[in-house]
């Protein structure tokens, strides 16, 4: 997880840190019995016990996917960041890729434990997300206290409205896929659909345009396979994390993109007044450019809260 040159298409032309300004060591920890594994980056030099910021992938992903660019952007500020990958992805246990915001949000929490037994960090926590983590990270941060800071990049807030945006069709075909999934995967007759496709396709992701992004964010030499159970679509259109915006009491970054077909930026800043310690960050940017096209004034903005946030 620490090659560089490069990982995806998307990320060919960034300027990354030089080597010798963070460390890199696996982690590995378990949740209900498998195990998750990551890996922490910790800032060079003088920096004593730093604030550690836990990432998790965004909708279907796995932490390859474009997350060690910014990671490192934070260990070179400073900060600890440990980005692992979900049970069922990546080099985690199992390979499902089953989309189970319950389970993700497990993960999280046991990522954070895991950094409690490592003497190197400090004591304060961020949590990072994107796009549906994004929806991980506001609804852990309402639910616990030993959260200091949060950052939400293009979030997903209400998986609802965006489903019900695509139309009832969309609705009535991906209800009835995931029921048959529910019921066939026990006898071995799961089906599954594509975590991104074309407009018209079943899919997780669908909205136009999306699909070149998400791709260009895929590691080259990833095993990652463009499909997920189709009982995730019935997981991820109840999924309301923006509901939960007024139980958070740490500062809280929502970073949304002007032009993001997903999330809509007038949905993160009707749902932001919500927040009682909020900062919204619009800029113009789809839902995965921050993480390629725009990711210098993205990792800016991200830099700029934590300063503000923890150091302040």
């Amino acid at each position: 997880m620490t090659r560089r040159d490069p990982m995806n298409r998307a990320q060919r032309r960034l300027a990354r840190p030089p080597r010798e300004r963070f460390s890199t060591r696996g982690l590995a920890f378990d949740v209900g019995g498998e195990t998750c594994r990551g890996t922490l980056y910790l800032p060079s030099g003088e920096d004593d016990d730093p604030p550690a910021i836990v990432m998790g992938p965004g909708l279907g992903a796995e932490r390859s996917f474009g997350y060690p660019a910014i990671a490192e952007r934070f260990a070179d500020a400073g900060y600890a960041a440990f980005s692992f990958d979900y049970r069922g992805f990546g080099d985690s246990e199992g390979d499902s890729q089953l989309v189970h915001s319950g389970r993700q949000r497990a993960d999280y929490a046991g990522a954070l434990e895991r950094l409690d037994r490592v003497d190197a960090l400090g004591r304060d926590r961020v949590l990072w997300g994107a796009s549906l983590s994004a929806g991980h990270v506001l609804t852990l941060a309402a639910e616990r206290r030993d959260v200091d800071a949060a950052i939400a990049v293009t979030p997903l807030l209400d998986a609802r409205s965006t489903a019900v945006d695509r139309g009832g069709k969309y609705l009535a075909r991906a209800g009835l896929a995931g029921l048959r999934d529910l019921l066939g995967h026990r006898v071995g007759r799961g089906r599954s659909v594509p975590i991104v496709g074309e407009t018209a396709e079943l899919a997780a992701i669908t909205e136009p345009g999306t699909k070149r992004g998400y791709l260009d964010l895929v590691d080259r030499e990833s095993a990652w396979r463009n499909e997920t159970p189709a009982r995730s679509l019935l997981r991820l259109v109840n999924y309301r994390p923006g509901e939960r915006l007024a139980e958070i009491h740490a500062p809280t970054l929502l970073l949304a993109g002007t032009d993001d077909s997903i999330v809509p930026i007038e949905s993160v800043r009707d749902a932001a007044e919500d927040l009682r310690r909020g900062t919204v960050v619009s800029m113009p940017a789809d839902h995965f450019s921050p993480f390629g096209a725009d990711f210098e004034p993205a990792v800016g903005h991200q830099l700029s809260f934590l300063r503000d946030a923890l150091e302040g």
